[in-house]
């Protein structure tokens, strides 16, 4: 009966000791950015950089995201060891991030962010195909896995607050250097699976990834995720310096973007229901239609607290419903061979190009604060243009679940 026992229980405690393992690296790996995309801004606005030098260098860094991840992809490809390009991406982006307590011009410092974001993109596209083979593509697991992200970014974003209004923007460095050294840590316990190794037998077949790349299910959805992501960048990098030139707190500014993400750890956890009653679709235009609003309403209400936190509980649909249905969506549309390649070119387009062209704009716009308003108009114009693409694909029934 003991033994009966012992091995009923080793798969419960395989799967516990895993799951930890999994959510400690989405627990850093967002951490980080719960540090870079609120506070980057004060960071390099306290160097004495203008908004104009602040959005060319976020659309600089982020523009390596449209190369990055799919070369990563194709390395972790041809040498079949995922778990190493996870691990060598998180070593040297300690490295590169860590050169910023040297340097305080404006191209060295530009370099050494570029260099960071060019290996820290290493590590999601892998980690992502490696968490879902692990989680054999369930996606109430993964969301429950990816929660932990979330509470990653809360905690750093509130700490990075508090930090950088007692302390100054050189904390930004010294806290993004130890959140590093902790992930580093936590990808050398990940252990590699069997599905993972599979993924390079095929790894050679352009083709196939090809015909799903020009699907117009997928070209809808890319563009749509390119234009969300156009709009998110007044939110991830001057929301947080638009709040402190309002005279808010550094401590009130980590509560109000946590506040957000404490609604998208809600909506995680219940992504499984939600993927049972809705289809893929109507999830998708929801989150572009509330992110819409969201960016529209930023202005009017700037002033209120009350009404900032009811804003921010719309980044439960405007993140964790759109990101966790888009991990859907290409997990499904995807075969296993590519799903790598898949992750990396979804990853470096939408992140990367949108991100990029939505950083260059913001930086044109914002002038210095100045032009805010019209810059939350131009991103809420952005997401709603997304929704109306997405509405014109219902028929098209993507991946009904």
């Amino acid at each position: 009966m003991t033994i009966f026992n012992h091995h009923k229980a080793t798969p419960l405690v395989f799967f516990n000791v895993m799951f930890v393992r999994l959510s400690s690296n989405y627990f850093f790996y967002f951490a980080l950015l719960g540090l870079i995309s609120p506070y980057l801004a004060i960071f390099l606005d306290g160097q004495g950089f203008s908004s104009r030098q602040v959005g060319e260098i976020l659309a600089i860094i982020t523009a390596t995201k449209i190369v990055a991840p799919s070369l990563w992809a194709t390395l972790a490809d041809i040498t079949a060891k995922p778990l190493l390009i996870i691990r060598l991406g998180a070593l040297l982006a300690l490295v590169s991030f860590s050169l910023l307590y040297w340097f305080t011009q404006y191209w060295p410092i530009t370099f050494c962010l570029a260099l960071f974001t060019l290996f820290w993109t290493a590590i999601l596209p892998q980690l992502e195909v490696h968490t879902l083979n692990t989680i054999k593509h369930s996606s109430k697991i993964y969301a429950r896995v990816r929660l932990w992200g979330s509470l990653g970014f809360i905690v750093l974003a509130v700490v990075a607050g508090e930090a950088m209004s007692a302390l100054g923007h050189q904390a930004f460095t010294t806290l993004g250097v130890i959140t590093l050294v902790c992930l580093l840590i936590s990808t050398l316990f990940l252990t590699a699976r069997e599905p993972v190794k599979s993924v390079n037998k095929n790894a050679n077949e352009p083709a196939p990834i090809l015909d799903k790349i020009l699907d117009g299910r997928f070209i809808c959805f890319f563009i749509a995720g390119l234009l969300l992501q156009v709009s998110f960048a007044p939110y991830y990098g001057f929301f947080a310096l638009f709040l402190r030139d309002l005279q808010y707190s550094g401590l009130t500014v980590g509560l109000i973007i946590s506040l957000g993400v404490v609604a998208e750890v809600i909506a995680f956890i219940y992504m499984g229901t939600l993927f049972k009653h809705f289809s893929l679709n109507t999830l998708l235009v929801f989150s572009l239609g509330i992110t819409a609003v969201r960016w529209f309403m930023i202005p009017v209400v700037a002033d209120s607290v009350v009404w900032l936190s009811i804003i921010q509980l719309g980044h439960a649909a405007s993140f964790a419903i759109y990101h966790s249905a888009s991990m859907k969506f290409i997990s499904s549309h995807f075969t296993k061979v590519q799903q790598s390649r898949g992750q990396g070119i979804y990853l470096g387009g939408v992140y990367g190009v949108g991100g990029a062209i939505g950083a260059y704009l913001t930086g044109v716009l914002w002038l210095d604060g100045q032009g805010a308003d019209n810059t939350f108009i131009m991103a809420g114009a952005s997401a709603l243009i997304g929704a109306i693409i997405m509405i014109f694909t219902k028929n098209k029934s993507i991946i009904p679940i």
